[in-house]
């Protein structure tokens, strides 16, 4: 009967090792390794030095004021987008399907693929500037102007992650019942008014999970900033994510890279409390 009893962990044994090795050890030497400097493999203990410089990084304070500045424009216009294409298509009879697949499209578009197509079509000379022009309007600097800059990357972003989230809101408009809407509907509520009191009420948890998703997605921004602007112009769209990356693979600066990326682990984890504090996720 002992034998049997430890049947099931020796088949747990290979996944166990695994998660231990490629993901707790990691975890753990990281976190041991913002409190030491050095560079490559002579690093020396160093107590709170990392963080304390972190305190005085100017560049630091500039990627995270970046990364905010994108978060509080990107994430809240994507969302309410998907909510409202999600509604649009929800009541849509012919040629749901055609739509749905054509909004989800570019969430399984290659990262790097599509960052290079935006940095092409965004260029002085690209295709965006030359319609601008072909209307009458002056071409638009997106990649040399700082908040140009911050506009094409957020843009971009919103092309991207706006079907992804749409999808996961009409999963969820499934399961309201239409008693509610029939209901307000002979009560002489429009399809705003129904959108605003019964839609967005009911999908509460849902849209507090895609802005947790959304806000954990947007720290850890690397690859849109890194194939359309480098960071620039003057570190402008340089984020917290990519001065991380910057730090440890280009600088080789693993202890203060470390330290960096717990500085995000701490940001998501009080961002998200607050999401759940501010939309009642504790209901």
């Amino acid at each position: 009967m002992r034998t049997k009893a430890h049947v099931p962990y020796l088949f747990l044994m290979p996944a166990i090792v695994l998660f231990s090795v490629f993901t707790v050890y990691p975890i753990v030497y990281s976190f041991l390794l913002s409190f030491q400097t050095g560079a490559g493999g002579n690093m020396k203990y160093a107590g709170l030095a990392n963080y304390r410089r972190l305190l005085e990084d100017s560049i630091f304070w500039k990627s995270l004021s970046n990364t905010f500045i994108i978060l509080a424009v990107q994430v809240p216009v994507m969302l309410f987008l998907a909510l409202v294409l999600a509604s649009m298509l929800h009541s849509l009879v012919r040629g749901r399907a055609f739509f749905r697949i054509s909004f989800f499209m570019p969430a399984v578009t290659a990262l790097v693929s599509y960052s290079i197509i935006f940095s092409l079509m965004l260029a002085g000379d690209g295709l965006v500037n030359q319609l601008l022009e072909a209307v009458g309007l002056k071409a638009v600097p997106w990649l040399s102007h700082p908040v140009w800059a911050k506009a094409a990357i957020i843009l971009a972003l919103t092309w991207r992650w706006t079907g992804y989230n749409m999808m996961i809101y009409l999963a969820g408009m499934q399961n309201i019942p239409d008693s509610l809407y029939e209901a307000a509907s002979i009560d002489g509520a429009g399809k705003i008014r129904q959108f605003f009191t019964i839609t967005i009420p009911q999908l509460r948890p849902i849209i507090l999970l895609t802005a947790i998703l959304s806000t954990i997605g947007t720290l850890q921004l690397f690859d849109e900033p890194y194939t359309l602007t480098r960071g620039g112009p003057s570190d402008a769209t340089l984020t917290i994510g990519m001065y991380l990356y910057q730090t440890g693979f280009r600088y080789f600066d693993f202890g203060y890279a470390s330290t960096l990326a717990y500085v995000i682990v701490v940001l998501i984890a009080v961002l998200s409390f607050v999401q759940f504090r501010i939309t009642g996720g504790k209901d």
